[in-house]
């Protein structure tokens, strides 16, 4: 007779599963365990990336050991202002053996995509990638082609470099659940990454299937969510288009527009694998705050005054968490307690 496993052992197994998974890219990645732990939070919630750092930080080493520790298809696409969205999505070939046409699929049919240098692409190529992060299907000659599932895509952009750079549309921005900022490692970590360069590459092993990716982020479908929590999620988004409201008047000069609703959306999505990765089969008010600043800080577009100030999206998300109350955030709910599954 079968049996249907608890939902609690399932989370217990995805738990487990995802920290050996950690661990082995952790043979190649030195530090970083806030972004590693992020990127895995994304690939189990089903959204996109969007790693930012300085040349050097290992960003594309990080997504390249990650799909190989993940199993399933990789793909790495160079973004250059010449590229055409036909060198993305593919395209139609002429045969002339045959006198017809032949469909050439492009390297966005794969199920890891490393968009390097993404924002080093004009207006066309982004609008292509657009359609494929949002409907997951590309269309080529009146026709469409889905991607494999899942299709995650992680991009990265160097912060100090303009010229030849193009910025990323804000309908693109929003679609990544997450905006990574990666950092210098610490002395000792950089002591470290030195002290493995003199060594053989260490070679990583695949520690989960895409079979066992979609169970555990079935899994995470499980840990409960209240309604106070989502009551918080939204207050915090809410408060980055109405700062008056919560006694932040100062802000409001400061922010030009506040984030989507696809914030509160990715937040408790987020928040939600969050707590399955710490054990828990309930989101709590930490998991939300934990992920705040990575999931609401490219939905702020920052008015003038706050650039010219030199104020950063960070910056200006630190007070709003200091403003906004846990124990508020119910009156943006329905009045009650009940526990309910975010969906």
């Amino acid at each position: 007779m079968n049996t249907i496993e608890p939902p609690g052992d399932a989370r217990e197994e995805a738990r487990v599963a995802l920290q050996e998974a950690l661990h082995e890219i952790k043979r190649v990645i030195v530090g970083q365990d806030a972004m590693l732990e992020r990127l895995l939070v994304s690939l189990l919630a089903g959204g996109h990336v969007l790693l930012e750092g300085v040349p050097g930080l290992a960003k594309t080493l990080t997504v390249k050991t990650l799909a190989a520790v993940l199993g399933g298809s990789y793909g790495r696409i160079q973004f250059t202002p010449d590229l055409v969205p036909a060198d993305l999505v593919g395209t139609r070939v002429y045969r002339p053996d045959t006198g017809g046409f032949d469909t050439e699929l492009g390297p966005v049919f794969c199920n890891f995509l490393l968009a390097d240098e993404i924002n080093r692409a004009p207006a066309k190529v982004q609008s292509a990638l657009l359609e494929v992060m949002q409907e997951q299907q590309v269309t080529i000659g009146g026709s469409t082609y889905r991607v494999p599932a899942p299709f995650i895509v992680m991009a990265t952009q160097n912060p100090i470099e303009s010229e030849g750079t193009y910025p990323l549309p804000e309908a693109q921005i929003d679609r990544f659940l997450m905006k990574i900022l990666v950092d210098y490692p610490s002395v000792g970590e950089e002591a470290a990454v030195v002290g493995r360069s003199l060594a053989a590459p260490a070679i990583v092993r695949e520690r989960l299937s895409l079979e066992e990716l979609r169970r555990y982020s079935a899994a995470a479908a499980t840990v409960l969510v209240d309604r106070e929590v989502i009551g918080y999620a939204v207050a915090l988004v809410d408060a980055t288009r109405h700062p008056a409201e919560y006694g932040l008047r100062e802000l409001s000069s400061l922010i030009e527009f506040g984030a989507s609703p696809r914030g509160p959306i990715g937040l408790v999505q987020a928040a939600r694998v969050l707590a399955l990765l710490r054990g828990r089969g309930h989101v709590v008010f930490e998991d939300v705050r934990d992920l705040a600043a990575d999931v609401l800080r490219h939905r702020m577009v920052l008015s003038y005054d706050a650039l010219s100030e030199g104020l950063s999206a960070d910056e200006l998300l630190d007070r709003i968490l200091a403003a906004v109350p846990e124990a508020g955030a119910a009156r943006l709910t329905h009045d009650t307690s009940t526990a309910v599954r975010a969906v």
